[in-house]
C-alpha cells in the first residue's frame, strides 16, 4: 500500500502519485487516467470504462453482421 498526500492545486484538490504508482500504471505526464468506484472504494485506471461498453456493442454487432463484413472485406 501507498500512501500518498492530497494537495491544494488552485483551487482544486490533487495527489501526487509516486514514481512506483506511475509505473506500474505506465502513465506519464501528460496522460489521462480515470477514477471509477468499484465495491471497495475507487480506483484509478488509465483505462476508459465507457471504451470498454463501445468495444463490446462493436463486437455483437460484428457477430449480428458477420457474413456482410466478410463479403465486404473482399
Amino acid at each position: 500500500m501507498l500512501k500518498i498526500t492530497v494537495r491544494r492545486v488552485g483551487n482544486s484538490l490533487g495527489v501526487i502519485l509516486p514514481a512506483e504508482a506511475r509505473s506500474a500504471l505506465n502513465i506519464g505526464e501528460g496522460d489521462v487516467v480515470f477514477l471509477t468506484e468499484s465495491p471497495d472504494g475507487f480506483r484509478i485506471t488509465p483505462f476508459d470504462p465507457s471504451f470498454e461498453e463501445q468495444i463490446e456493442a462493436a463486437q455483437v454487432g460484428m457477430r449480428q453482421y458477420r457474413n456482410a463484413l466478410r463479403e465486404l472485406a473482399r
